[in-house]
Formats: C-alpha cells, structure tokens, sequence
C-alpha cells in the first residue's frame, strides 16, 4: 500500500517548485499597476500633503503645483521667454488699463500716479472654453441641476455621483470668485492687499458678513446678490475690475489661481449641509477649464491629475530665447496642449526612497537632496558644475537656475537692542551681517546651491543689478573683479562703534547676548546651530537659539517678541514690489499683521515705495530702486542671507522641461517618451536571480537526504508487509 508524503515534506518541495517557478519568470519592483505601462504618463512625487486646493484660500508651493493646473486664470507667463513675459491665457489679449482722475475725467496713459484716482481693466475672455466635466454642472433634459439639492446621500466621494456636466467659461465666473475673496467663511489670504486696491471690496466683506449672520444655519450665501462695484460683467465673455489708484503689478495678480473662474454652480453645489463632513468642499475637489482635472485624491499616498477632455485651443509655443531650439525646446512646436495625458503623484515623505525610485527610472524627474549631492554632481576645476560620470551614464541631464526667491535673517527692528534706526542699533546689525560669512554658509550646509545676497532682489527682478554696481557696499568691498566679503576686524571696530567692544557694554561690562527665535524644524540639524554659535563667537557675542512649535513661533512674530529670526520668500510676480513691500512700514507685522516681519519703517524709504510701486520698469525706476537698496543696505534690518540655486534632474525620456520660478501652470508643457522609459526601466531593473536559485539549490540539498530517508522507510515498510 502506498502512502501520501508527509505535509512537512510536501510543503517544502511545494516551496522549492514556486521558488524555480519565480526565479524562471520575470521579477518587477514597479511600483505602478501594470496597465500603466506604455502609457503616456508624467511620473513625479510630493512631500507635504496640499492643504488647500480652493484658489480663494490656497497660497502654498505645494498647492499650487496642482491649482495651476486645473485653474485657468485670464493670463499667464510665456514658458519658453526670459525675462518673464505675460500673454493671454483665457483673456484674448493682455488688458490695457484706462485711467480717471478723481472727477472720473479720463486720463492719458502717460498721466502721472498722483493724478490718477482709479485705474479700469476690461478683460474679453475668448468663447468657447468650457469646464471639466463635473457633478455641479449636470443637468436633466429640463435644465434643472440634478445634484443642487439633497446633501450627498450615500455618496462618499465626487466621482460617486452617477452624472457629470459641463458649459461654457464666463465673464461671471472670474467675476464670482473675485466675490469669494470677502466670503467671511473663506479667510483669503489676500483679501487685505486687494481691499486696497479693487473699489468697494472692504465694504463687500462687511456686507458678506452681516448677510452671513443673517442666514439660517447651514444655508447658502449667493454671493451674486449682493453688488461688488470695482468688478462688473459687461456681457457673457468680458469683465471689468476698477482699481483705486495706479497699480501696473495688478496684471501679474491675473496670472495667479485667485483670480481664476468659479462657477457659482460649484459653490451652490458644495455648500449643502453633508458635504463638508465628507470633504466634498472645493477645498478637496477643485473645478476648471485648464489642461488637467484632478482623478484621484489620496493626498497622503497617490494624487492624479489627468487630461481634461473639454480642454483645447492651446499649443505648444513656437518661439523662446536665444539656445531654446539648440536644447530642443522648440521642437513640439504647435502642438495642442497638454502632451501628457496624466501626471501621477506618489507621496513620499523620506528622501531616500524618492532619490532611489528616480534612479530606478520610477520618477522622471527629481530634485538633488544635499545627502545626494555627491552622488550626482561634480565640480570642475574652475568650479563648473556638471553631473557625475554615473549620472551621465544612465542618461540623465541637469538643470540649474538661481531661484526668485530671498532667504534671510531678519532683526525685529521694533526690539530695543537689535532694532531702531540710531547709530548704536544700525551698527550692531551691520557688525552681525559682516560676521554671518553667508558664502562659508553656503558651501557647508547647502552644497554650493546659494548666491549671497546683496539685497532683497535676486537676479531676473527689476532693479537687482549685477556686477561690481549691485554689491553691498557696507558687507562688500570689490576686489580683482568680484565682491569679497569685508573682514571680521571692521565688524568688530563697527560693533565697538556701537557700544559693545569685544562683545561687552562699554559702560557695564555685561556681555552682548542676541536671541534667535525659530522653529523646533526651521533652523535644521545642530551643526547649523553650532556654526551660527561660532560666527557669533567671532564678535564675543553669546548667540541664544530659543526653539518653539511654529504655531508658537508664529505668534511670537506676530507679536513682535522675536529678536532674530530666519525667514524667506519666493517672487510672487517678478518685481521689484513683490520683495520690497516686506519692509514697507504700513505692512508692519505688529502695526497691521502684514508681511514685514521685521517691523521696519524709514520714511524715506517708504515714500520712495509708494513711488516707485506705481512706476513702469525703466531708467526712472531703476534710479529710485538703487536709492531704496542704499537706504535697506544702511540701515541693514536684514542679514542679507542668500538666493538658492535650483538643482534639477530628469531622465533622457523627459523633454521640454524648463525652470520657471514664477510660472506655475507648466506641466502641461512636458512630453515624455513611455517606450524608452519602458526599456531603460527594464534595463535597469532587472531581476537579480542567482540568490533565487542558489537558495532553492540549498532547500533541494536540505530536502533530499530527507527525502531519501523517507523513500528507504516507505520501502523497508513495504518489505515488511509482503513478509
């Protein structure tokens, strides 16, 4: 009689089959479905989850790479063009404002800023665009909105609604979101800066507000009940905004997802009590008419953005700079946009694993950590930076550009120690600036990928001037053609010159000690700390770092209790207002809770603002931008920290990318090729099999004597038997 092999026995030849089986097939780690493959798909990642995906709210980087997208405001920045260069988005052409003085006597376009009381934009949107398609907007064969009324029932998310509509853009929806900046439930960002420039917005807040409260709870407010005189809808595809004053930089703010459309059927729509509990708000799943529509939200795994199918009527620009057609930029040209058909987001919160999945060909494009530096760049002997040789082999291209973007550290000039405009005050800061060797800075901790700053401009604003006529000459002298940073021995005389020789008071002998307020995360690692320590050291001043949560720092900031702080910011627009209004004392942080951090106010330098804000770029505003610098330099309420540089790689499949600190609407630009991506995905990736094999090889020797020692019993049994 024949007897079954034992389980343990079977089991284990059972393994040693599966493990041959897999060792003979193929092995992937690709983390994506596999229906993917081949497609024509953008891959990329994300650190910080968005936490706004409303344009009247959301105001972060990380939002913004995905509003801009979806959004479509009436103009925007040439991809290809430098400096930045507005165009048409939405709009049929760029509006040219009109001017009234106080009377409402029109005005020539050459008037000066002080005769003119309100300046008059008139935007024609081009017919015809329409908005993805959307639960908002769908309708029965009556024309009623099937979804306006009844909360959400047993749908959990916008894609469980059975049908979606659409219609085409209007003027009335630009002009309802500018509405939604006073909404008193939304709290826009900006709707203090633009209450001081769109006529009646202020009171239209106050309105909103007594309206709200007037309301049964849960009950929608129609913003378009109530009128907004500085916006008004012409006809179904034309707008007009009427500003107070001369403000040139109010185009740029059309570029921006604030003023994108809304329609008020999305609101409507939203707005009904169990939404929100759900998170079907706008805040979670925006509405638009730009190229991508977003698919799929899970903003702590996988976000998609793909291809809105009502989108058309761009392409791909046909003319750039000197050296875009030599780098093949200009080779879609024409083409409709966008020449992706999704664009996928995989959340990844440790540098590590995103850098490895780049060079595995799972990302097509990655930014540089500084644990990665080494590893994908070098630097020649002149000091050129070009990408290491294992870069260059798997084909993989860099790109560099100096950022819009100013880091600083900022003196709260409202402390009495640190702060005034005095002598004693304006010395000790300059001492400090001299002291805070931002090249050493920049080396150490950030890989060479820093300009030192010379002022709040970086290089491509207006007024940022290079060469031996932009250096700060108080930090600087210039020597064999470049600046050279002035010795620690004039920042001592300077910190003697205002009372503390050696880092003591002159009168009591008691040492200089300066706070450094930041966050628990703000600062980085303790070596950054143990520099800053050692710079201070370099004067005899005792430097302490007092580390809070950031909602503490915040507040403190606010407050005006900060001494020192580390703060930046990156151009909003490309000009000059956009960096020089944080020092503008009416936007003083404690006075008016604006953005100037550091509390500062000199009255000439402000008059020259308001000046120079409403200037057009020429000799005129240059003239008046190099005094205000002089007078920032003088006064020095800032250590003029420095400009990062932009390291940036992607994959040999990857074609049109082009840096773009201020343009955020770009990803509808970029083309890839899924075939060559497929093959050197696969080239590099290959299944490593002789561990598979040389482990099932050991099994099989672990098996076989078992195997044979079973065989003999079942026999010696079987002989046995026949006995």
């Amino acid at each position: 009689m024949r007897r079954p092999i034992s389980r343990p026995l079977r089991g284990l030849l059972a393994s040693v089959c599966v493990l041959l089986a897999g060792g003979c097939g193929e092995v992937w780690n690709d983390p994506y479905p596999a229906a993917e493959r081949g497609q024509n798909i953008l891959y990329t990642a994300f650190t910080d989850r968005p936490k706004h995906l409303d344009p009247v709210q959301s105001y972060s980087e990380n939002e913004i790479t995905f509003t801009a997208q979806i959004y479509q405001a009436p103009l925007q920045y040439h991809y290809l063009k430098r400096p930045f260069e507005l165009i048409p988005a939405t709009a049929e052409a760029i509006p040219v404002p009109r001017f009234y003085d106080a009377a409402g006597r029109e005005l020539p376009a050459d008037a000066p800023a002080v005769d003119i009381a309100e300046s008059v934009y008139e935007i024609r949107i081009r017919p015809g665009i329409r908005y993805q398609p959307h639960p908002a907007l769908a309708r029965d064969e009556a024309g009623h909105y099937l979804y306006h009324e009844g909360g959400p029932g047993e749908r959990r998310t916008l894609y469980d609604f059975e049908r979606t509509g659409t219609r085409e853009l209007e003027a009335a929806d630009y002009a309802y979101q500018i509405r939604r900046l006073a909404h008193p439930a939304l709290h826009s960002p900006v709707f203090g800066l633009m209450s001081d420039y769109i006529v009646g917005l202020k009171e239209y807040g106050d309105t909103l507000k007594a309206a709200a409260k007037s309301l049964p709870p849960g009950q929608w407010l129609d913003l378009r009940q109530y009128d907004l005189p500085g916006v008004q809808v012409i006809d179904r595809h034309t707008y007009r905004i009427r500003l107070k004053g001369k403000y040139p930089q109010f185009l740029y703010w059309l570029t921006m997802p604030f003023f994108a459309p809304v329609p008020w059927e999305a609101d409507r729509f939203h707005s009904q009590p169990g939404m929100a509990e759900r998170n079907l708000t706008l805040d979670w799943y925006p509405i638009g008419t730009g190229p991508y529509m977003l698919s799929q939200n899970d903003p702590n795994a996988r976000m998609v953005l793909t291809r809105n199918p009502n989108f058309g009527g761009e392409t791909y620009p046909c003319e750039g700079e000197p050296g875009d057609r030599e780098a093949g930029l200009l080779a879609d040209c024409g083409k409709p946009l966008p020449l992706t058909d999704q664009v996928v987001f995989t959340r990844e919160k440790e540098q590590i694993p995103y850098w490895n999945k780049f060079l595995q060909g799972y990302y097509d494009a990655s930014g540089i950590s500084s644990d990665s530096f080494d590893q994908a760049v070098q630097f020649g002997q002149t000091g050129e930076v070009s990408l290491s040789d294992d870069m260059k082999a798997q084909g993989i291209e860099l790109q560099t550009s100096v950022s819009t973007s100013t880091m600083y550290m900022g003196f709260n000039m409202a402390d009495p120690l640190v702060g005034g405009l005095g002598e004693r005050g304006r010395k000790l800061r300059q001492a400090i600036g001299i002291a805070l060797d931002q090249e050493e800075f920049i080396s150490i901790f950030l890989n060479g990928r820093g300009l030192p700053a010379q002022s709040p401009l970086p290089p491509g604003i207006f007024g940022h001037r290079d060469g031996r006529e932009g250096v700060n000459g108080y930090m600087y002298d210039w020597v064999d053609g470049q600046p050279q940073r002035k010795s620690i021995d004039v920042a001592k005389k300077l910190l003697a010159e205002a009372g503390w020789p050696d880092g003591r008071d002159a009168k009591t002998g008691e040492p200089l000690v300066i706070n450094l307020d930041t966050t628990g995360t703000g600062l980085g690692s303790k070596a950054r700390i143990d520099w800053l320590t050692k710079q201070f050291e370099k004067l005899g001043v005792q430097l302490v770092v007092r580390s809070t949560d950031y909602n503490r720092f915040q507040d403190k900031i606010r407050k005006g209790a900060a001494q020192l702080f580390f703060w930046g910011w990156n151009a909003d627009y490309p000009d000059p207002e956009n960096f020089l209004f944080l020092l503008y004392g009416p936007q003083s942080k404690v006075k008016a809770q604006g953005e100037n951090a550091s509390n500062y106010e000199n009255p000439e330098f402000d008059r020259l603002f308001e000046r120079m804000k409403a200037m057009e770029n020429g000799p005129e505003r240059q003239a008046v931008l190099d005094r205000m610098l002089d007078i920032l330099r003088h006064d020095a309420p800032w250590v003029w920290g420095f400009h990062p540089k932009s390291y940036g790689l992607e994959h040999s499949w990857v074609h049109n990318r082009k840096p773009s600190n201020v343009a955020n609407n770009t990803m509808k630009y970029t083309r890839v090729d899924p075939a060559l991506r497929d093959a050197k995905r696969a080239e590099w990736n290959r299944p490593v099999r002789w561990p598979l094999f040389a482990f099932a090889a050991l099994l099989l020797a672990l098996v076989w004597p078992a195997w044979r020692h079973w065989k003999r019993s079942e026999q010696a049994r079987a002989v046995e038997g026949q006995a």
